[in-house]
Parts: structure tokens; C-alpha cells; sequence
């Protein structure tokens, strides 16, 4: 794990106050040991003052400490296949707060030998656009969920916040803040990542690309759908696992990024020539 997640993660993370009541969490973090693309947790205060938490990282003592002030955690959520490494530290340090997880990843942490999770809320496809957390979170939140993504994923909307919180539905490289204590990004591979995986300019047609011919082909019809219900959302900020927090304007990117899939007259054309 040391190759994917800083071995001193007191020293490298950059905890930052987003918003009155949103808090991230950012940290190094490397695929495959070499592409650095960052990680982060979002913490979100609701009215009743409790705390939720997506997409968890390490839990130093200085988290700790920031969580003592900002609320009592009451929600930890592992939004797809992969954010979920450190759940199980959480849910021992707040044993109280409701887990919130996708379809196959108890099991998953099962054949990992991972530390025993209760998970409280499980979303699954059978159940989809159905399942519910409880009267608090739902009074706060949005979420989606799309089982046609090949890791799950679970994308939320902080509603009186207007800020979407997601883990790597889009990717919005580089990851300068989750690098920023440790001496910044770089290497070939990372550049290379960064240039794919972007946002602005001609560097968005890439990820455009990736998310058509990959992420989405299994079930196009239903990843479609998904993005539409999120694109429909009153939202200004967003907050995704790896790279920068998109401060404003992020409904405009997040619908230029996925325009393909929004688009009925596009959905049916070649992309891979678009420019």
C-alpha cells in the first residue's frame, strides 16, 4: 500500500475548508505506484450538525482532531469498487456512523481479508433509483447510482451546498493540491495521465473519449440516463477524488464533458475522430 498512499500522510495532507460546511482531505496518491493522480475525502456538516464523510482517507491524528470540531461523524460511504481502503479505520474509530457502500464490495473486501465492515445501506442495480438512506442524508443530498460504470459508482450532490462530490466518474488532472506537500507532480507516465485525463481545452476530448469507448460501453443506455439525472442537478462546485476541486462552473463542465452521452443525436455517432 505504501507505493499507492503516502507512508506519512500527517505530513503530505492538505486539509482545507471548501465552504462553511465542506471540508476536504488531500493526499498523495499514486496508480500503480507511478501515476500520480491523488486522493481525497470529502466531509460534509449537515443542519443536524453530524458529519458525513465520502470517499475516506487516512485517519491521522490531525483529521481526528479537525473531525472533533467540525461534528460527530454519522456517515461513511465508500462510493465505488475502489475508495474504500480505508473505511475500515473509520468505521473503528465512529462505530455509530451508518456505512454506505455498492453492490459487491463487502465481498470484495471479504476476499481481501479487510478489516469486518457492517455496511448499514448496499445500493444495487436490481433496486436502483429505490434505495434510500434515511430521512436525515435525504433531506441534504441527491445521489446516482450507476451500476453500467465498470467500478460502481455513487455520485452525491450536496444540495445546499450546490457542489457534486464523486470519486472518479471524471477525473480533473493534475492533482496539484493532493501534491501541493510533496513537492508537486511529475514524470513521464503522470504527464502523460495528466494530459488524458483533464478537463479544459484539448486535453478534454481525451476523457471524453475514455469515458465513451470505455467506462460507458457496457450499458450505454443506462450510464446515459445516470448522467442525465446528475446534469439536471443544481450544482456549482465539484468535488472529485483525483485532481483539482472545480471551484465554479462545474454543472457547465461536468455537461461538456459528458455531452456525448446527453446528446440523443450524438449517442449514435463515431467519436473517435472529434475534435
Amino acid at each position: 500500500m505504501d507505493q499507492l498512499v503516502p507512508s506519512n500522510p500527517s505530513e503530505m495532507m492538505v486539509i482545507r475548508q471548501v465552504t462553511p460546511n465542506i471540508t476536504t482531505l488531500s493526499v498523495p496518491f499514486a496508480r500503480y505506484g507511478r501515476i500520480q493522480i491523488g486522493g481525497r475525502a470529502t466531509l460534509v456538516r449537515l443542519l443536524s450538525g453530524s458529519v458525513a464523510v465520502f470517499s475516506p482517507v487516512a485517519l491521522t491524528p490531525e483529521v481526528k482532531a479537525y473531525v472533533s470540531s467540525f461534528g460527530p461523524v454519522r456517515y461513511i460511504t465508500a462510493p465505488d469498487f475502489e475508495h474504500h481502503i480505508f473505511v475500515g479505520q473509520w468505521h473503528n474509530e465512529f462505530p455509530e456512523a451508518k456505512v454506505i457502500c455498492v453492490e459487491g464490495l463487502p465481498e470484495k473486501r471479504a476476499k481481501q481479508n479487510n478489516e469486518p465492515v457492517k455496511f448499514d445501506v448496499v445500493f444495487t442495480k436490481q433496486d436502483h433509483g429505490m434505495t434510500k438512506v434515511d430521512e436525515a442524508f435525504d433531506a441534504e443530498f441527491e445521489y446516482e447510482y450507476i451500476p453500467s460504470h465498470p467500478n460502481k459508482k455513487l455520485v452525491f450532490l450536496a444540495k445546499k451546498e450546490k457542489t457534486l462530490i464523486e470519486a472518479d466518474l471524471m477525473f480533473n488532472l493534475p492533482a496539484n493540491e493532493q501534491y501541493s506537500r510533496a513537492g508537486g507532480v511529475g514524470g513521464v507516465l503522470t504527464n502523460i495521465s495528466n494530459f488524458i485525463q483533464g478537463t479544459s481545452g484539448t486535453r478534454a476530448i481525451w476523457q471524453q473519449r475514455f469515458i465513451w469507448y470505455l467506462l460507458s460501453r457496457s450499458d450505454r443506455p443506462a450510464f446515459n440516463a445516470s448522467v442525465s439525472r446528475i446534469a439536471s442537478w443544481d450544482f456549482d462546485k465539484i468535488i472529485p477524488c483525483h485532481g483539482d476541486v472545480i471551484e465554479t462552473g462545474g454543472n457547465d463542465v461536468f455537461k461538456r464533458m459528458f455531452g456525448w452521452h446527453l446528446s440523443p443525436a450524438m449517442n449514435t455517432r463515431d467519436h473517435g475522430k472529434k475534435d
